[in-house]
């Protein structure tokens, strides 16, 4: 039988580890959409000096695991004498920095192979038309061409927040107390781990339900088509739903 007191005295520990969960992915996809935007420009460029180098990063961070990474800035790069000397080690010596930039760097490869798809993607005529309006290629693609791909690159980038949601478990490795951590913790404590796991397993789902109704209502928001669909469902009879951000209905 489950030890249902059990559960829910832990839930006021768990609840705290969701906070400093919170706080890693919010940081995390932040910085790393920072870094994935020239990434994704760089990527569609033509000259091998320019991709050349954007590619690399991307191979690396998408093709080796996010737990050696982790492992490889907390304990790989802090073994470096001269890296101690260096403004590199006030983000080093905390758990919580490292953890942040494992994640940013991680996601950023991702979120620019997402965002290149998207630029690659914009109807070459939108970009033509502004030019021939005489805005400059800059202005056409910061006016025009980000916008759209954006637009386009929302779905994917929804299911990308949501892995990193559920990656930020592995922060734990590193001795923070996130909810998985939280939850390692209390099980030491009281040698019941399906308990404690369940309900850190409810908190990450009930995470992942807000977020993917977050994104349905940013992809309708930004989609005038589905707003419109929307709004002429009514007077079909129709009633409108959201649908949920990687829905291929959608």
């Amino acid at each position: 039988m489950l030890d249902y007191e059990l559960m829910w005295a832990s839930v006021p520990d768990l609840l705290r580890g969701l906070v400093l969960t919170l706080e890693l992915v919010l940081a995390s996809l932040a910085l790393g959409m920072l870094l994935a935007l020239p990434l994704a420009v760089l990527r569609n460029a033509r000259h091998p000096l320019l991709w050349a180098p954007a590619f690399g990063y991307i191979t690396f961070f998408r093709g080796t695991p996010l737990l050696v990474q982790i492992f490889l800035i907390y304990y790989g790069l802090g073994q470096f004498e001269w890296v101690k000397a260096t403004p590199l080690w006030t983000v080093l010596r905390d758990a919580s920095s490292c953890a942040v930039l494992a994640f940013s760097l991680n996601t950023a490869a991702y979120t620019a192979e997402i965002l290149r798809g998207a630029i690659a993607a914009v109807p070459r005529g939108e970009i033509e038309a502004a030019l021939a309006l005489g805005m400059s290629r800059f202005l056409a693609f910061r006016l025009i061409g980000l916008p759209r791909a954006f637009r386009l690159a929302l779905p994917a980038y929804g299911n990308e927040i949501i892995l990193v949601i559920k990656s930020s478990s592995l922060a734990s490795t590193i001795t923070l107390l996130d909810i998985t951590g939280t939850a390692r913790t209390i099980v030491a404590q009281t040698f019941a781990p399906y308990e404690i796991f369940l309900v850190a397993g409810a908190l990450y789902l009930a995470l992942t339900f807000v977020t993917t109704r977050l994104i349905a209502a940013a992809e309708y928001w930004l989609t005038p088509e589905r707003r419109a669909e929307a709004a002429a469902a009514p007077r079909a009879g129709v009633t409108p739903r959201l649908r949920p951000a990687g829905d291929p209905s959608a």
